[in-house]
């Protein structure tokens, strides 16, 4: 018998119909003998609806009240699921964020955990129930409801088989599993049996939308072993998120090819090349809460330097605004930018000990004819800004060049 952590997503709970259908792959787990718990986002769509609603009566609505209004979705949710499982028989509770007594700080609409007091929990598995809980909220100190951000649900799910000890935590979703790339883009995409924490975590901060970073993150602290399932499919074993030593047979070199089009870059030229200049550049920046990405600063033959910077497409407009001011106080010439690109990367754990990746990578983007305007890397991955309307075609490139479309 088993210890399982199950998380639903929007649209697998979307409808009375796919609720049910939760319920009885819950059951078939329970009649196999396992203790079961399972996290639930809102209804797909329902988060964004009572955002827009809210935003019907305050402009910017106040972060606390909002907080208290979006996670009634996952209250909804849970209710209708716990009332599917005592529908077919089993015994079935469900538990709001507060109840669980999941502790976040005060950071309203982007709460972090802090600690779960998981005895009642305990005490339910042990009495024959499933366990129902809200994902994406929990309770500040004051007990105030706080939600985790976007896509917290994932962070809930892995942190409750963190605090429970779970055998596994599986991540229920729309899609069967980590591909190689977005198959939508490159059909010939493969779906990785397994695939690395350290792999994950880059490709889910590099733009793929199967994992929230902060519930890879929170699983690769606490080491809870995951698993991306499909809820529209009753067989197939998903993508097993692990670690590198787990990994009996030698890793493949590339594992993925993801990307973004959330992208925008800037570039302050004719920058004094002075020690201090790039803190008077990102400071500001970072002081009107945008998150820098790829950096790159060029040296002129006059002094002077180009910095260039990305940053996410949403906070392009702020970015420049912040920057005249700094421009003329660090006596810049111009800023330019331009919200037309896109950032592709290669993935892979492989990479540290495979040499050439870069050239390859680099030459086949080249044959293309497709420009790289900057250049990021670390062990395990490389990340290239380019013109947004190649970006498809350098994915579908890249992807064969390394092989990704061969059969594993």
């Amino acid at each position: 018998m088993a210890l399982i952590v199950q998380k639903y997503g929007g649209t697998s709970v979307g409808s009375p119909e796919r609720i049910k259908n939760v319920a009885r792959r819950v059951a078939r787990w329970r009649a196999d003998g396992h203790q079961v718990v399972v996290v639930v986002s809102a209804m797909s769509g329902e988060t964004n609806r009572l955002i827009a609603l809210a935003k019907e009566i305050q402009a910017q609505p106040d972060p606390r009240e909002l907080d208290v209004m979006v996670s009634t979705g996952e209250q909804v949710t849970i209710a209708l699921l716990s009332m599917a499982l005592l529908d077919s028989g089993l015994k079935a509770r469900s538990y709001t964020g507060g109840q669980v007594r999941i502790l976040t700080d005060s950071a309203f609409t982007k709460a972090r955990i802090l600690s779960i007091d998981e005895q009642r929990m305990r005490a339910d598995l042990d009495a024959g129930y499933v366990v129902v809980v809200a994902g994406f909220q929990g309770v500040d100190e004051a007990g105030n409801i706080t939600t985790l951000g976007r896509g917290g649900s994932d962070t809930t799910g892995v942190a409750l088989a963190a605090a429970l000890k779970a055998d596994e935590c599986q991540i229920y979703t729309d899609v069967d599993g980590v591909y190689t790339t977005d198959p939508r883009i490159v059909p010939e995409a493969r779906r990785l049996k397994t695939v690395t924490f350290e792999e994950m975590l880059e490709m889910a901060s590099l733009g793929s939308k199967v994992l929230q970073i902060r519930s890879v993150e929170f699983a690769g602290k606490y080491r809870v072993k995951l698993r991306v399932l499909s809820s529209f499919e009753d067989h197939g074993d998903g993508t097993l998120i692990t670690f590198e030593e787990d990994e009996k047979m030698e890793q493949a070199i590339i594992s993925g090819i993801a990307f973004s089009r959330d992208e925008a870059k800037i570039t302050v030229l004719g920058v004094p090349d002075r020690p201090g200049i790039a803190y008077q550049i990102l400071g500001p920046v970072g002081d009107a809460n945008v998150d820098v990405d790829m950096i790159v600063q060029n040296v002129g033959h006059d002094g002077s330097t180009d910095f260039s910077f990305t940053v996410h497409r949403n906070d392009y407009v702020k970015t420049l605004d912040v920057l005249k001011n700094v421009a003329t106080h660090i006596k810049a010439r111009e800023v330019q930018g331009g919200d037309k690109i896109a950032k592709v990367s290669i993935v892979g754990v492989g990479m540290r000990s495979h040499a050439g990746i870069a050239s390859t990578a680099f030459r086949t983007l080249a044959e293309e004819g497709i420009n790289i305007q900057m250049i990021s890397t670390s062990e395990i991955k490389i990340s290239v800004v380019i013109d947004e309307k190649y970006m498809e075609l350098a994915v579908r490139v890249l992807h064969k060049a390394f092989g990704l479309d061969q059969p594993a």
